[in-house]
Protein backbone atom coordinates (compact mmCIF):
# COMPACT_ATOMS: atom_id res chain seq x y z
CA UNK A 1 0.00 0.00 0.00
CA UNK A 2 2.93 2.10 0.93
CA UNK A 3 4.02 2.44 -2.95
CA UNK A 4 0.62 4.00 -4.09
CA UNK A 5 0.63 6.79 -0.82
CA UNK A 6 1.54 9.39 -3.04
CA UNK A 7 -1.54 8.93 -5.32
CA UNK A 8 -3.43 8.45 -2.59
CA UNK A 9 -2.66 11.85 -0.75
CA UNK A 10 -2.96 13.71 -4.04
CA UNK A 11 -6.64 11.90 -5.27
CA UNK A 12 -7.98 12.12 -1.91
CA UNK A 13 -8.14 15.75 -1.85
CA UNK A 14 -8.64 16.56 -5.78
CA UNK A 15 -11.76 17.84 -5.17
CA UNK A 16 -11.73 20.37 -2.48
CA UNK A 17 -15.01 20.84 -2.27
CA UNK A 18 -16.06 17.66 -1.42
CA UNK A 19 -13.36 16.82 0.85
CA UNK A 20 -13.19 19.92 2.82
CA UNK A 21 -17.13 19.01 3.67
CA UNK A 22 -16.71 15.67 4.06
CA UNK A 23 -13.73 16.21 6.63
CA UNK A 24 -16.06 18.59 8.20
CA UNK A 25 -18.96 16.27 8.75
CA UNK A 26 -16.84 13.79 10.06
CA UNK A 27 -14.95 15.94 12.07
CA UNK A 28 -18.75 17.78 13.72
CA UNK A 29 -19.72 14.17 14.37
CA UNK A 30 -15.79 12.78 16.29
CA UNK A 31 -16.25 15.99 18.06
CA UNK A 32 -19.57 15.43 19.36
CA UNK A 33 -18.68 11.60 19.90
CA UNK A 34 -15.30 12.22 21.64
CA UNK A 35 -17.42 14.78 23.84
CA UNK A 36 -19.74 12.32 25.22
CA UNK A 37 -17.70 9.97 25.77
CA UNK A 38 -15.65 12.04 27.75
CA UNK A 39 -18.52 13.07 29.74
CA UNK A 40 -19.27 9.43 29.83
CA UNK A 41 -16.48 8.33 31.56
CA UNK A 42 -15.59 11.51 33.83
CA UNK A 43 -19.59 10.44 34.92
CA UNK A 44 -19.01 6.68 35.05
CA UNK A 45 -15.68 5.63 34.89
CA UNK A 46 -14.14 8.59 37.07
CA UNK A 47 -11.89 7.67 40.25
CA UNK A 48 -13.13 9.56 43.26
CA UNK A 49 -10.17 11.65 45.25
CA UNK A 50 -8.87 9.38 48.19
CA UNK A 51 -10.85 11.70 50.55
CA UNK A 52 -13.79 11.74 48.59
CA UNK A 53 -13.77 7.91 48.52
CA UNK A 54 -14.23 8.19 52.48
CA UNK A 55 -17.12 10.31 52.92
CA UNK A 56 -20.59 10.00 52.79
CA UNK A 57 -23.99 12.22 52.03
CA UNK A 58 -27.13 11.43 54.00
CA UNK A 59 -30.21 13.71 52.77
CA UNK A 60 -33.78 12.69 53.40
CA UNK A 61 -35.18 9.29 51.42
CA UNK A 62 -38.12 11.38 49.87
CA UNK A 63 -36.26 14.43 48.40
CA UNK A 64 -32.57 16.51 48.90
CA UNK A 65 -35.40 19.59 49.50
CA UNK A 66 -37.07 17.75 52.83
CA UNK A 67 -34.79 18.62 55.37
CA UNK A 68 -34.27 16.32 58.16
CA UNK A 69 -33.76 16.86 62.53
CA UNK A 70 -30.15 17.74 63.31
CA UNK A 71 -30.51 15.68 65.84
CA UNK A 72 -29.51 12.69 63.44
CA UNK A 73 -25.72 14.23 63.44
CA UNK A 74 -25.29 13.08 66.94
CA UNK A 75 -27.10 9.53 66.50
CA UNK A 76 -24.84 8.74 63.18
CA UNK A 77 -21.71 9.64 65.24
CA UNK A 78 -21.98 7.14 67.40
CA UNK A 79 -21.75 4.12 64.71
CA UNK A 80 -18.51 2.36 64.33
CA UNK A 81 -16.30 3.54 61.61
CA UNK A 82 -17.14 7.40 61.44
CA UNK A 83 -14.08 9.87 62.02
CA UNK A 84 -16.92 12.78 62.15
CA UNK A 85 -20.23 13.99 60.97
CA UNK A 86 -21.07 17.53 59.99
CA UNK A 87 -24.58 19.51 59.00
CA UNK A 88 -24.06 20.23 55.52
CA UNK A 89 -27.02 23.10 54.25
CA UNK A 90 -27.57 24.34 50.72
CA UNK A 91 -28.27 28.03 51.18
CA UNK A 92 -28.72 29.26 47.33
CA UNK A 93 -29.15 33.46 47.51
CA UNK A 94 -28.48 35.55 45.43
CA UNK A 95 -24.97 37.32 44.62
CA UNK A 96 -25.79 40.84 42.90
CA UNK A 97 -27.64 39.41 40.06
CA UNK A 98 -28.70 35.90 39.29
CA UNK A 99 -26.23 35.00 37.27
CA UNK A 100 -23.31 35.47 39.33
CA UNK A 101 -23.96 31.74 40.52
CA UNK A 102 -21.95 29.58 42.62
CA UNK A 103 -22.20 26.99 45.28
CA UNK A 104 -22.83 28.59 48.61
CA UNK A 105 -23.35 26.40 51.60
CA UNK A 106 -23.79 26.73 55.52
CA UNK A 107 -21.50 24.41 57.41
CA UNK A 108 -20.46 23.70 60.73
CA UNK A 109 -16.55 25.43 61.44
CA UNK A 110 -15.54 22.71 64.14
CA UNK A 111 -16.12 19.77 62.34
CA UNK A 112 -15.30 20.95 58.36
CA UNK A 113 -11.77 20.79 58.56
CA UNK A 114 -11.85 16.80 59.63
CA UNK A 115 -14.41 16.22 56.94
CA UNK A 116 -12.66 18.08 54.47
CA UNK A 117 -9.38 17.49 54.99
CA UNK A 118 -8.18 17.94 51.68
CA UNK A 119 -8.89 21.48 51.93
CA UNK A 120 -5.56 23.85 52.68
CA UNK A 121 -5.29 27.17 53.90
CA UNK A 122 -3.05 29.41 55.91
CA UNK A 123 -3.39 28.76 60.23
CA UNK A 124 -4.43 31.81 60.90
CA UNK A 125 -7.25 32.08 58.07
CA UNK A 126 -8.69 28.91 59.25
CA UNK A 127 -8.61 30.25 63.59
CA UNK A 128 -10.58 33.20 62.09
CA UNK A 129 -13.05 31.02 60.38
CA UNK A 130 -13.61 28.70 63.30
CA UNK A 131 -13.67 31.97 65.77
CA UNK A 132 -15.68 34.95 63.56
CA UNK A 133 -19.52 34.02 63.00
CA UNK A 134 -19.99 36.10 59.93
CA UNK A 135 -16.64 34.95 58.75
CA UNK A 136 -16.56 32.79 55.07
CA UNK A 137 -14.16 30.90 53.05
CA UNK A 138 -14.19 30.42 49.65
CA UNK A 139 -12.08 28.55 47.05
CA UNK A 140 -8.99 29.60 45.02
CA UNK A 141 -10.13 29.33 41.42
CA UNK A 142 -14.16 31.35 43.03
CA UNK A 143 -11.78 34.05 44.75
CA UNK A 144 -9.59 34.63 41.51
CA UNK A 145 -12.96 34.62 39.53
CA UNK A 146 -14.96 37.25 41.09
CA UNK A 147 -11.70 39.04 42.73
CA UNK A 148 -12.26 38.18 46.38
CA UNK A 149 -9.49 39.22 48.62
CA UNK A 150 -9.24 38.61 52.16
CA UNK A 151 -11.52 40.92 53.99
CA UNK A 152 -13.87 41.69 51.21
CA UNK A 153 -17.91 41.94 52.53
CA UNK A 154 -19.84 39.41 50.61
CA UNK A 155 -23.69 40.09 50.76
CA UNK A 156 -26.08 37.35 49.73
CA UNK A 157 -29.52 38.04 49.23
CA UNK A 158 -31.89 34.82 50.38
CA UNK A 159 -34.53 33.16 48.38
CA UNK A 160 -34.62 29.68 49.48
CA UNK A 161 -34.23 30.90 53.37
CA UNK A 162 -35.62 34.52 53.75
CA UNK A 163 -32.44 36.19 54.73
CA UNK A 164 -29.64 38.47 53.80
CA UNK A 165 -26.56 37.77 54.83
CA UNK A 166 -23.60 39.67 54.93
CA UNK A 167 -19.91 38.05 55.47
CA UNK A 168 -16.29 38.44 55.37
CA UNK A 169 -14.11 36.45 53.43
CA UNK A 170 -11.53 35.01 55.96
CA UNK A 171 -9.90 32.25 53.86
CA UNK A 172 -9.32 31.40 50.65
CA UNK A 173 -8.59 27.92 50.13
CA UNK A 174 -7.10 25.00 47.80
CA UNK A 175 -8.37 22.10 46.85
CA UNK A 176 -8.05 19.94 43.68
CA UNK A 177 -11.84 19.86 43.80
CA UNK A 178 -15.02 21.81 45.18
CA UNK A 179 -12.73 25.01 44.67
CA UNK A 180 -15.35 27.45 43.58
CA UNK A 181 -17.64 27.30 46.57
CA UNK A 182 -18.24 28.77 49.51
CA UNK A 183 -18.73 28.18 53.05
CA UNK A 184 -19.91 29.74 56.00
CA UNK A 185 -21.36 29.55 59.28
CA UNK A 186 -24.65 27.44 60.26
CA UNK A 187 -25.57 29.05 63.62
CA UNK A 188 -25.45 31.96 61.60
CA UNK A 189 -27.83 30.96 59.46
CA UNK A 190 -29.75 29.48 62.25
CA UNK A 191 -29.53 32.62 64.27
CA UNK A 192 -30.71 34.62 61.30
CA UNK A 193 -34.11 32.67 61.48
CA UNK A 194 -37.06 32.98 62.40
CA UNK A 195 -37.98 30.55 66.23
CA UNK A 196 -39.50 27.98 63.69
CA UNK A 197 -36.78 27.40 61.57
CA UNK A 198 -33.98 26.11 63.59
CA UNK A 199 -32.49 23.11 64.22
CA UNK A 200 -32.34 21.29 60.69
CA UNK A 201 -30.09 19.69 58.29
CA UNK A 202 -30.84 19.30 54.59
CA UNK A 203 -27.80 16.77 54.34
CA UNK A 204 -25.13 15.31 56.66
CA UNK A 205 -21.49 14.86 55.37
CA UNK A 206 -19.76 11.78 56.94
CA UNK A 207 -16.35 10.58 56.58
CA UNK A 208 -15.16 7.22 57.60
CA UNK A 209 -12.26 5.53 58.61
CA UNK A 210 -11.46 3.26 55.88
CA UNK A 211 -12.50 2.13 52.08
CA UNK A 212 -13.86 -0.95 53.95
CA UNK A 213 -16.12 1.37 56.22
CA UNK A 214 -17.93 3.13 53.83
CA UNK A 215 -20.39 -0.25 52.30
CA UNK A 216 -20.84 -0.58 55.75
CA UNK A 217 -21.56 2.44 57.61
CA UNK A 218 -23.66 3.71 54.42
CA UNK A 219 -26.05 0.95 55.07
CA UNK A 220 -25.99 1.25 58.64
CA UNK A 221 -27.26 4.55 58.84
CA UNK A 222 -30.32 3.94 56.77
CA UNK A 223 -30.90 1.23 59.00
CA UNK A 224 -30.41 3.35 62.24
CA UNK A 225 -33.72 5.59 60.76
CA UNK A 226 -35.60 2.64 58.73
CA UNK A 227 -38.88 3.00 61.60
CA UNK A 228 -37.99 7.08 61.98
CA UNK A 229 -40.82 9.46 60.86
CA UNK A 230 -37.95 10.97 58.64
CA UNK A 231 -36.06 8.03 56.65
CA UNK A 232 -32.89 8.83 55.43
CA UNK A 233 -30.68 7.99 52.04
CA UNK A 234 -26.69 7.65 52.33
CA UNK A 235 -24.55 7.38 49.57
CA UNK A 236 -20.95 8.47 48.73
CA UNK A 237 -20.26 11.50 47.52
CA UNK A 238 -19.85 11.25 44.47
CA UNK A 239 -22.80 9.19 43.78
CA UNK A 240 -24.70 12.26 45.33
CA UNK A 241 -23.01 14.26 42.84
CA UNK A 242 -24.88 12.16 40.06
CA UNK A 243 -28.00 11.50 41.44
CA UNK A 244 -28.06 15.50 40.08
CA UNK A 245 -27.92 13.93 36.87
CA UNK A 246 -30.98 11.59 37.41
CA UNK A 247 -33.38 14.76 36.93
CA UNK A 248 -32.99 14.42 33.24
CA UNK A 249 -33.48 10.84 32.65
CA UNK A 250 -31.37 8.03 32.33
CA UNK A 251 -28.29 9.79 31.66
CA UNK A 252 -26.07 6.52 30.86
CA UNK A 253 -28.98 5.67 28.14
CA UNK A 254 -29.10 9.12 27.13
CA UNK A 255 -25.22 9.09 25.81
CA UNK A 256 -25.02 6.01 24.52
CA UNK A 257 -28.08 6.53 23.02
CA UNK A 258 -26.78 9.96 20.87
CA UNK A 259 -23.22 8.09 20.35
CA UNK A 260 -24.69 5.30 18.60
CA UNK A 261 -27.10 7.87 16.52
CA UNK A 262 -24.07 9.93 15.40
CA UNK A 263 -22.49 7.24 14.37
CA UNK A 264 -24.89 5.57 12.33
CA UNK A 265 -25.88 9.28 10.50
CA UNK A 266 -21.88 9.63 9.53
CA UNK A 267 -21.54 6.05 8.17
CA UNK A 268 -24.36 6.92 6.14
CA UNK A 269 -22.78 10.59 4.88
CA UNK A 270 -19.56 8.71 4.24
CA UNK A 271 -21.31 5.91 2.02
CA UNK A 272 -23.22 8.70 0.41
CA UNK A 273 -19.97 10.68 -0.38
CA UNK A 274 -17.61 7.87 -1.54
CA UNK A 275 -20.28 5.73 -2.95
CA UNK A 276 -20.57 9.85 -5.18
CA UNK A 277 -17.02 9.48 -5.60
CA UNK A 278 -16.42 6.13 -6.87
CA UNK A 279 -19.12 7.07 -9.64
CA UNK A 280 -16.98 10.14 -10.94
CA UNK A 281 -14.19 8.18 -11.35
CA UNK A 282 -15.25 5.09 -13.04
CA UNK A 283 -13.94 5.75 -16.46
CA UNK A 284 -10.10 6.60 -14.65
CA UNK A 285 -10.69 3.05 -13.04
CA UNK A 286 -10.95 1.81 -16.71
CA UNK A 287 -8.10 4.47 -17.47
CA UNK A 288 -5.65 2.73 -14.75
CA UNK A 289 -6.29 -1.08 -15.74
CA UNK A 290 -5.11 -0.51 -19.11
CA UNK A 291 -1.95 0.93 -17.71
CA UNK A 292 -1.51 -2.29 -15.72
CA UNK A 293 -2.90 -1.65 -11.84
CA UNK A 294 -4.79 -4.74 -10.79
CA UNK A 295 -8.32 -4.98 -9.30
CA UNK A 296 -6.38 -5.37 -6.13
CA UNK A 297 -3.94 -2.53 -6.52
CA UNK A 298 -7.17 -0.37 -7.62
CA UNK A 299 -9.54 -0.97 -4.50
CA UNK A 300 -6.12 -0.33 -2.34
CA UNK A 301 -6.09 3.17 -3.47
CA UNK A 302 -9.80 3.67 -2.94
CA UNK A 303 -10.07 2.68 -0.08
CA UNK A 304 -6.52 4.55 1.36
CA UNK A 305 -8.02 7.45 -0.37
CA UNK A 306 -11.32 6.77 1.81
CA UNK A 307 -9.09 6.32 4.92
CA UNK A 308 -7.04 8.83 4.90
CA UNK A 309 -10.23 11.57 4.50
CA UNK A 310 -11.63 9.95 7.25
CA UNK A 311 -8.69 10.09 9.47
CA UNK A 312 -8.08 13.50 8.88
CA UNK A 313 -11.66 14.19 10.02
CA UNK A 314 -11.39 12.41 12.76
CA UNK A 315 -7.85 13.83 13.95
CA UNK A 316 -9.61 17.38 13.02
CA UNK A 317 -12.72 16.03 15.74
CA UNK A 318 -10.50 15.27 18.09
CA UNK A 319 -8.90 18.87 18.24
CA UNK A 320 -12.03 20.23 18.53
CA UNK A 321 -13.27 18.14 21.11
CA UNK A 322 -10.42 18.55 23.43
CA UNK A 323 -10.75 22.67 23.05
CA UNK A 324 -14.51 21.50 24.27
CA UNK A 325 -13.43 20.25 27.01
CA UNK A 326 -11.12 22.40 28.19
CA UNK A 327 -13.62 24.70 28.17
CA UNK A 328 -15.99 22.92 29.80
CA UNK A 329 -13.41 22.43 32.84
CA UNK A 330 -12.99 26.29 32.97
CA UNK A 331 -16.47 26.98 33.09
CA UNK A 332 -18.60 27.01 36.73
CA UNK A 333 -19.99 23.94 37.11
CA UNK A 334 -21.70 22.13 39.91
CA UNK A 335 -21.27 18.61 39.19
CA UNK A 336 -17.52 18.43 40.28
CA UNK A 337 -17.08 15.63 37.54
CA UNK A 338 -17.15 18.14 34.76
CA UNK A 339 -13.99 19.47 36.18
CA UNK A 340 -12.24 16.84 35.55
CA UNK A 341 -13.22 16.53 31.63
CA UNK A 342 -10.74 15.11 29.48
CA UNK A 343 -10.38 13.14 26.53
CA UNK A 344 -9.03 10.26 27.65
CA UNK A 345 -6.10 8.10 26.14
CA UNK A 346 -8.34 4.97 24.88
CA UNK A 347 -10.97 7.92 23.70
CA UNK A 348 -8.50 9.40 21.12
CA UNK A 349 -7.08 5.78 20.04
CA UNK A 350 -10.72 4.90 19.83
CA UNK A 351 -11.91 7.83 17.88
CA UNK A 352 -9.22 7.96 15.07
CA UNK A 353 -9.91 3.82 14.58
CA UNK A 354 -13.20 4.51 14.67
CA UNK A 355 -13.31 6.83 11.50
CA UNK A 356 -10.86 5.08 9.78
CA UNK A 357 -13.02 2.12 10.33
CA UNK A 358 -16.15 4.20 8.93
CA UNK A 359 -14.27 5.40 6.22
CA UNK A 360 -13.21 1.96 4.99
CA UNK A 361 -16.15 0.19 5.69
CA UNK A 362 -18.89 2.78 4.20
CA UNK A 363 -16.55 2.93 0.92
CA UNK A 364 -15.52 -1.13 0.53
CA UNK A 365 -19.08 -1.99 -1.42
CA UNK A 366 -18.97 1.00 -4.48
CA UNK A 367 -14.95 0.64 -3.98
CA UNK A 368 -15.06 -3.39 -4.45
CA UNK A 369 -18.13 -3.29 -7.38
CA UNK A 370 -15.93 -0.48 -9.25
CA UNK A 371 -12.92 -2.20 -8.85
CA UNK A 372 -14.56 -5.50 -10.69
CA UNK A 373 -15.38 -3.07 -13.67
CA UNK A 374 -14.03 -4.38 -17.06
CA UNK A 375 -11.85 -2.27 -19.05
CA UNK A 376 -14.36 -1.80 -21.56
CA UNK A 377 -17.69 -1.37 -19.21
CA UNK A 378 -15.30 1.50 -17.50
CA UNK A 379 -14.38 3.32 -20.45
CA UNK A 380 -18.23 3.36 -21.73
CA UNK A 381 -19.50 4.37 -18.78
CA UNK A 382 -21.49 7.91 -18.67
CA UNK A 383 -22.98 7.72 -15.64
Amino acid sequence: MLRYLPLILKNGLRNRRRSILTISSIAASMCLLGFLLAMYHAFFLGQATAESSLRLVTRNRISLATVMPISYRDKIKTLPGIKEVMVYQWFGGIYKEPKYMFARFAVEPDRFFAVYPEFKLQEEQKQAFLRERTACLVGRKLADRFGFKLGDRITLVGDIFPVNLDFYVRGIYDADQNNENMYFNLQYLFDSLGPGRKDFAGTFATIVNSPEDVNRVSQAIDDMFHNATVQTRTETEQNFVLSFLSFLGNIKMILLSICAAVTFTIILVCANTMAMSVRERVKEIGVLKTLGFTNGAILTIILGEAAFISLLGGFVGWIIANGLAYGARQAPAFIQQLKTLTIQPSVTVALLVLSVVIGVGSSFLPAYRASKTSILDALRYTG
